[in-house]
């Protein structure tokens, strides 16, 4: 099945960038006054994109221009090679995916009836178009369907740094395709679990409560699907700690979190809940049997024969 790609944001340049322009410069005798392809910098730039920018010549003479119409420098001598995009034109990548589970509500046991359906996985490419100059989008995204699938490579890697929406892919327990060469990376998933989660889990949770804080004294009220999420990954990483796995149902705190959902339980409760499930994490890494670092060669050995698997294309 055909799926668009991720909308990519359109950027407003700066003063200061060197751009190229699109379209011939035509004065009002008709001549030509810088042709298609010329090299200008911006020296005022517009507040929005209904607006132009002003860029200035090498020969001093400035013109008012339409973002429609110019490009930066780098993009342009980039050319075909920086458009991602095109590998989407030349192949369905989505074929490609390996590994498709569901997380998010629907996995943690939290899900009602405005949830959506997020699917998360990894895919490998095609050898040729991994090693060609266009190269390989990190990950495919498809909004429409609440879908994205990382690059096998880059999935490992945030899987390494204890990504905790990469590490529930690993132990969702609604997968829904998975080839052998993913199978096998599932049975040995414990690789990726070290005590970065305490780092990464925690870091996360603590600089989000601090917004949250900041949302309460300035507004007067926070989203409170983003709270019990908060709550639920602590939860999660003193788990990890404790267990080595990363569980994803939540069955013996369902009803508290989704009392934070619905907003029925305090701030000042929740908060205080968070310090407790804190101070708990906090133990759970002093007694924590987990390794340092997780096992990096083992993921490595792993990749290669991924890449030896897509050369060969044995997918199934």
């Amino acid at each position: 099945m055909k799926r668009g790609n991720a909308n990519l944001g359109i950027l407003i340049f700066p003063v200061g960038t060197q751009v190229v322009i699109l379209r011939d410069l035509i004065a009002s005798n008709e001549r030509v006054m810088h042709p298609r392809g010329s090299v200008g910098v911006v020296v005022r730039s517009p507040r929005d994109l209904q607006h132009s920018y002003r860029v200035r010549f090498l020969d001093g003479v400035e013109e008012s221009l339409k973002s429609g119409d110019l490009t930066t420098l780098a993009k342009f001598k980039e050319g075909d090679i920086g458009i991602k995009t095109i590998s989407f034109e030349r192949d369905d990548l989505f074929d490609r995916v390996i590994f498709q589970c569901v997380i998010g509500s629907q996995a943690y046991g939290l899900a009602d009836s405005e949830s959506d359906i997020d699917r998360r996985g990894f895919y490998l490419p095609p050898a040729e178009r991994h090693w060609s100059l266009y190269g390989v989008p990190e990950q495919l995204e498809c909004h429409e369907t609440q879908e994205t699938y990382w690059e096998i490579q880059k999935f490992l890697i945030l899987a390494l740094k204890a990504n905790p929406n990469v590490l529930e892919c690993l132990y969702s327990p609604l997968v829904e395709k998975a080839t052998p060469l993913a199978e096998e990376l599932l049975g040995m998933r414990d690789m990726f679990l070290s005590r970065l989660v305490y780092q990464t889990y925690n870091g996360y949770v603590m600089s989000q409560f601090k917004k949250m804080q900041a949302d309460i004294r300035n507004h007067g009220e926070v989203k409170w699907k983003h709270v019990m999420h908060l709550i639920r990954l602590l939860i999660s990483g003193i788990s990890v700690l404790r267990d080595g796995l990363v569980p994803v149902r939540v069955d013996d705190h369902r009803e508290q979190l989704l009392a934070i959902k619905r907003g029925d339980m305090p701030w000042e409760e929740t908060e205080k809940w968070r310090l407790s499930l804190n101070t708990e994490f906090n133990k759970a890494l002093g007694e924590t049997k987990l390794p340092e670092r997780p096992d990096y060669e083992k993921a490595n050995a792993f990749l290669v024969k991924a890449r030896r698997a897509a050369l060969s294309e044995e997918l199934s």
